[in-house]
Order: structure tokens, then sequence, then C-alpha cells
């Protein structure tokens, strides 16, 4: 594709998701995103088929923005416990987001579409990442003496299913930033270190 065929795909994206949003994922259809980009039909099946392209096209352009944002982020961090804030920092973000925001559409999404190869699975392929950062995070803390932490890879687990839990109850329930911020210490206190 050319610059401008990349551009126009990133257009269409960028408005899809905002309809994603809205409306979550069941409920779109290929003339909602038709309608918000200003174009027409077959100039959006030039860039994608289904509703369900755009959407795994939106989740994976998403995700690989948010590693690289925590990754550019890194650098500016000295210690791992600086690090696992900082990581912990951007869950808080996606766990209280009030806007409308790609939640409800991911949870419809993958509660509707089960693939058939569970490796074809971005969500659970994300938790896996999440929980590979996490791990790594907590063992050189665990080296450097900053955590005590017998088990990395399961309390790298245990933090990333209770926080897909919040996330989830920040939708359905509701959650406030004090109740996040007490969850969320708690889930560390128990391997951080006290100077």
């Amino acid at each position: 594709m050319g610059e401008k065929s990349d551009q126009k795909r990133e257009y269409i994206l960028d408005r899809a998701k905002e309809v994603f949003a809205r409306k979550g994922f069941l409920q779109v259809t290929m003339k909602d995103i038709v309608e918000a980009c200003k174009i027409s039909r077959g100039g959006l099946y030039l860039y994608f088929g289904s509703t369900e392209e755009i959407f795994c096209a939106i989740l994976s352009k998403q995700w690989e923005e948010e590693d690289g944002d925590l990754a550019s982020n890194l650098g500016e961090t000295v210690g791992m416990a600086d690090i696992l804030m900082l990581f912990l920092k951007e869950q808080k973000k996606l766990i209280l987001c009030k806007k409308e925001d790609m939640g409800r559409a991911t949870y419809e999404y993958f509660f509707a579409h089960k693939p058939k190869d569970i490796s074809e699975n971005i969500l659970r392929n994300q938790f896996k990442t999440a929980v590979h950062i996490l791990t790594r995070i907590l063992e050189e803390g665990t080296i450097r003496g900053e955590f005590y932490c017998e088990n990395p890879k399961q309390e790298a687990r245990n933090l990333m299913y209770s926080i897909e839990g919040m996330k989830i109850c920040s939708r359905t329930m509701g959650l406030n930033e004090s109740q996040v911020d007490r969850e969320l210490l708690y889930l560390v206190s128990g391997f951080l270190i006290e100077e």
C-alpha cells in the first residue's frame, strides 16, 4: 500500500474505533462504519471485508501503541519498583476509563468469537505478554533486593487476573480511584520490601 492508502486505512480504523466504543461490538455494522467515515461502501471494502476484521485491526494497533508507551517510559525509571508502579499506573488508567472506550466491545467480541486455535486469541496473547513482563520485573526486582517474591510467575498471573477482574467490575459495578488504589496496593504489598 502507498502512503495515501495507509493514511486512509488509519482514518477508517480511527473512525471505526469511535463507533465500536460507542456501540460495543455486536451492534456495529459495516453501514455504521461507512457513515462514520463518510466513504462509500465499496471504498470501505477495499480495505476491510468485515466488522470483525476492522475490530481485530483496531485491537492490534491499540495494543502495539500501549506496549510502545510502556517501553518508552521504562528508560526514564531506575528501580524495578518504579517500573512496576509505572505498569500499574497504566493498568489503573484502563480500569478507570470513564469515557467511551473499547472495553465493552472487546468483551462482547471475545464472548461471541472464540477462536478455534487458542493461539489466535488476541486478548489471551496480550494477557500472556503482560504476565511475561511482570514476571521479568518481579524476578529482576527480587535479584536487586527490591522485592521478596518466591514465585514471580505466579505473582504476575495473580496480579493480571486481579487487574482483569477490576476492569470488568469497573464497567459493570463501578469502581472509583481510591478503591482501585487500595486493591492495587494490597496486591503488591506482599512482595514490596520497605526501606
